[in-house]
């Protein structure tokens, strides 16, 4: 395991010499060790309360019974409004006596201007507790609305990540919030993340603070059950790539800077060794249960392990972050054109976060295996591969053709131009990842402009 670090730092160093030096792309390059930085020299696991259980959204208003709350806030989006998920949750707060006032306008991928609509909802009001019941847009926006509720006086880009925002850390104790997820792809009950698209940006950025966590995350399995095919797909590739991004990170211990205080410790610190256990063990039930959970919504075992699944890969990637296929994601997301995706029912075009993020999975680890080929041919061992012959050097290789089996047997968009872009649109996709720092910054192999501009260029077609 030391020999293969010491390769690591090796290789990244060597990379680090030979990078581009100037102003506009020496940024790309700051996760390389040098003598002049320090790295950080520890991690910090943080997540979520969870229960997982069948039924158990019945038990959310004796919850909020517990901690004491009075007045709640329930944050939903109107699709799910009239579903059992949230009707589950009303009844639950009915019975145990709880005044709540619902919120159901999530926007199905947020954006800053459905943030703030939320935001003024819950300033307007003095909820002492909230909960957010849905995918990962209404468990993020119950996050953010909770966040700037208990920050009265803060401006909106206070909190967003740097370069887009001011990402100041989050000093105010926020009020208890409980996640309900229906969908098994963000993890977000398990996260201090929360995503949306800057509309100014036209590019998709977050807020990433420990501190906007979930206090308890209700993981009712029977929820997965209203999934239509095309969300369970989705939801599932997001799991995916969540635990192959996790597990081959930049090492916690080669990251930079090393925080000057514990509360400026970022929310992704790096690969380690605890976020690996979860990483891993979500992409084994991933090769196990993702085809069945998609191609037959009755199959309960799968569509529960999914659901499993989601939280695991969240404990691993809410504290080891992602890289380069969340940091593409974005602006695939972030300027979609007229795409609307199949079983999405939404007044606007949209590319769902799962296949914006797994659309360029097979060049991206083509392009990262070289730093960590170990950890690429496990993973594509886990999801099937047979590696028994293989050759180290060709597992970026062996991953990508692992991946793109899985999306065909899925029928999965044919590449970036399926979904509308073209070669044309590069420079954007390009730019829109640049302020991604938060993420792509975490590669274990560094990058360039002209490296995104390829990567993008071999995902516009991945069959």
């Amino acid at each position: 395991m030391a020999a293969a670090r010491d390769r690591v730092i090796h290789l990244l160093r060597q990379l680090h010499r030979a990078s581009c030096r100037c102003p506009a792309h020496s940024h790309t390059y700051s996760q390389a060790p040098s003598s002049q930085i320090t790295t950080d020299y520890a991690f910090e696991m943080a997540v979520s309360s969870i229960r997982y259980g069948e039924g158990v959204t019945k038990e959310v208003g004796m919850d909020l019974q517990n901690m004491g709350a009075r007045n709640v806030c329930v944050m939903t989006d109107k699709n799910l409004a009239s579903l059992p998920p949230v009707q589950a949750v009303i009844d639950s707060l009915t019975k145990s006596g709880i005044k709540f006032c619902l919120y159901d306008k999530v926007r199905v991928e947020p954006t800053d201007a459905s943030f703030m609509d939320a935001i003024q909802f819950a300033r307007s009001r003095s909820f002492d507790a909230y909960v957010g019941v849905g995918g990962g847009s209404a468990m993020d926006t119950c996050k953010v609305a909770n966040l700037y509720a208990c920050n009265p006086d803060s401006d909106f880009l206070d909190f967003v990540n740097a370069p887009i925002g001011k990402g100041e850390p989050v000093t105010a104790t926020l009020k208890p919030l409980i996640a309900v997820p229906t969908t098994s792809g963000t993890g977000s009950e398990t996260t201090g993340i929360a995503v949306f698209d800057y509309e100014k940006l036209k590019a998709k950025t977050g807020i990433a603070s420990r501190a906007i966590k979930p206090t308890l995350g209700l993981i009712d399995p029977e929820h997965t059950l209203y999934m239509p095919e095309r969300v369970a797909a989705n939801s599932g590739f997001d799991v995916l790539c969540h635990s192959l991004e996790s597990y081959t990170a930049i090492p916690y211990n080669m990251r930079s800077p090393r925080p000057t205080n514990p509360i400026n410790r970022p929310a992704y610190q790096g690969s380690n060794p605890i976020s690996d256990v979860w990483a891993k063990h979500a992409l084994r039930i991933v090769a196990k249960y993702l085809k069945r959970a998609v191609k037959n919504p009755d199959d309960r075992e799968a569509r529960f392990s999914m659901h499993l699944a989601s939280s695991f890969a969240g404990i691993g990637f809410g504290n080891a972050g992602v890289h380069l296929c969340h940091g593409m994601s974005y602006p695939i997301a972030g300027l979609v054109k007229k795409y609307r995706a199949k079983d999405y029912k939404v007044d606007h075009p949209i590319v769902p976060h799962g296949l914006s993020v797994v659309l360029t999975s097979p060049a991206v680890f083509s392009f990262t295996a070289a730093m960590c080929p170990e950890r690429h041919l496990e993973a594509a061992e886990i999801l099937g591969a047979d590696v028994r012959t293989a050759k180290i050097k060709d597992a970026g290789l062996i991953l990508a053709d692992t991946l793109r089996k899985l999306l065909f047997d899925l029928n999965v968009d044919d590449g970036l131009a399926a979904v509308g872009y073209s070669t044309a649109d590069i420079p954007a996709l390009v730019k829109g990842t640049l302020p991604q720092e938060r993420v792509t910054k975490l590669s274990p192999r560094p990058h360039s402009e002209e490296d995104l501009s390829k990567l993008f260029e071999a995902s516009m077609k991945i069959y």
